[in-house]
């Protein structure tokens, strides 16, 4: 049944995880760019709309820039560029990748629900 009230995608990664790759992903120029199956990095960005993450020293392009206050001579810039959410997987507290479920928890004290994710592997939560 498609949804009719909330529209908003959900991703199984938020900013701030840590992630594991589950595919090797290959720099332009190769070589030691590459990230190797498992890789382990930090997201920094969540594109929920294109379905992309930008995960912290992965997929490094070189970007021509224009002289700014930054780059005062302009050039070229290494920097991330996104790769699709299904190429992640967030870890667990071990540092073992996981795959996410959803549960409603319920404050004891002021009695509100939330849906907070929780890993597959160990049962423990993700968001505190």
């Amino acid at each position: 049944m498609p949804r009719t009230t909330n529209k908003q995608k959900k991703l199984h990664v938020k900013k701030g995880d840590t992630v594991a790759l589950t595919k090797r992903i290959t720099a332009h120029g190769g070589g030691q760019n590459d990230r190797p199956k498992g890789y382990q990095a930090r997201v920094l960005e969540v594109y929920p709309e294109k379905q992309t993450v930008l995960v912290e020293g992965v997929n490094l392009r070189l970007k021509h820039t224009k002289p700014n206050q930054t780059y005062p001579n302009g050039g070229r810039i290494e920097a991330e560029r996104p790769i699709h959410v299904s190429n992640v997987m967030p870890t667990d507290g071990n540092g073992a990748p996981t795959r996410i479920g959803r549960k409603r928890v319920e404050d004891p004290n002021t009695g509100k629900a939330r849906w907070v994710r929780y890993a597959k592997t160990t049962g423990e939560e993700l968001d505190s």
